[in-house]
């Protein structure tokens, strides 16, 4: 091997130990990979990338609304790990009283324990989590600020590289989601309907390593729901439509996004593509959210 070659591996070398996160992206302690913050939720690092947001002509029981087009995710971002739980709800909300009793933030029968995801929860209590969290102490020397994911967010990450319709595969049973298991998708077989949320992380995980992106709990992205969106949205880091649709002949909030079906979903309704909407000032005992978080970054 002459001098030449072996002076352009040791350059090669010399790159790679140098190379870190992209541009503006900080250096995490640890391996950048994963957080566990200051009420012990643990997030994990997603990269950026692009991806077919959308579902293809071919995949059954699509949405027309689903159009397939390229978008881009041009920062990394950390997203939970699991759906924020009751636990973890009430350690930044606190309790709430209402006519001198108190008002849970989900419903007993409905799998209430400390480890269950959160639901009835609108989406304005969605968002107050994520400024309350932000201003922890601890988040805030951290440099940490939450919010919810976007939807074309949220599909990316659920989808961690996949091109199908679930991270899974093209089919879906109840071994691997939380969902109507009378009516799995594809060829895969029936299996349980539970009819109620399961404890977070009781099914496996994507390549991301994130649980329950399809069923449990629906979750709430920040984007007005509008199902022409996709016909114009921005190919890098579409932020959702200004503002969203109506029922027809009803005022007040427009229509937000949600993603992931639910333990009451049939399969179909469980895709990576798949839409929901809701009222955000409606609480659902079907859906809950999870949280993305920007980390600062800090001078050298």
């Amino acid at each position: 091997m002459t001098r030449l070659v072996l002076l352009c591996f040791s350059l090669l070398a010399l790159a790679g130990l140098a190379a870190g996160p992209p541009p503006g992206e900080p250096e995490a302690k640890g391996d950048n990979k994963t957080i566990t913050n200051a009420i012990g939720m643990k997030l994990v690092r997603i990269p950026a990338g692009s991806f077919t947001m959308g579902s293809p002509t071919t995949e059954a029981e699509r949405e027309p609304e689903e159009l397939a087009h390229e978008v881009t995710i041009t920062r990394s971002f950390y997203m939970s790990v699991y759906e924020v739980t009751q636990q973890q709800y009430l350690k930044v909300m606190g309790t709430v009283q209402g006519r001198g009793k108190y008002v849970a933030h989900f419903n007993p029968d409905n799998g209430g324990s400390p480890d269950h995801p959160v639901e009835q929860v609108r989406w304005p209590d969605a968002v107050d989590f994520c400024r309350k969290l932000s201003g922890l102490d601890e988040e805030r020397k951290a440099g940490r600020t939450y919010r919810l994911p976007t939807e074309a967010e949220w599909e990316y990450a659920c989808r961690a590289g996949t091109k199908t319709a679930f991270h899974f595969g093209n089919a879906l049973s109840a071994k691997q989601a939380n969902f109507n298991g009378n009516y799995p998708y594809g060829d895969a077989t029936k299996g349980p309907y539970v009819r109620k949320t399961a404890k977070v992380g009781s099914y496996p995980p994507n390549a991301f390593g994130l649980y329950d992106m399809h069923g449990n709990v629906s979750e709430w992205c920040s984007d007005y729901y509008d199902e022409d969106y996709y016909k114009n949205s921005p190919t890098k880091d579409p932020q959702g439509p200004a503002k969203g649709v109506l029922p027809t002949g009803f005022r007040g909030d427009f229509y937000r996004v949600a993603r992931g079906g639910s333990w009451l979903e049939e399969g179909r309704g469980c895709r990576a593509a798949y839409r929901l909407r809701f009222m955000p000032s409606d609480p659902y005992r079907i859906v809950g959210f999870r949280v993305v978080c920007a980390v600062e970054a800090k001078a050298p």
